[in-house]
């Protein structure tokens, strides 16, 4: 489970790093990767095609 976990740090640290690259302060970041992974997990245990529009509102 740990190898999991840390896998999962580098990810979102990873895409931190990404969107502060194109400007994004690093505390929205850090928001905008956590409400994102949040929306992931959430969507995995059964609402797939539901939570999709849920995690980019202000694309519609």
């Amino acid at each position: 489970m740990t190898a999991v976990e840390t896998a999962r740090d580098k990810v979102i640290a990873d895409e931190v790093k990404s969107l502060v690259k194109f400007g994004i302060p690093k505390a929205m970041a850090q928001q905008m990767v956590a409400a994102r992974f949040q929306q992931r997990v959430g969507g995995e245990e059964g609402e797939s095609s539901e939570a999709e529009p849920a995690a980019w509102p202000d694309m519609s």
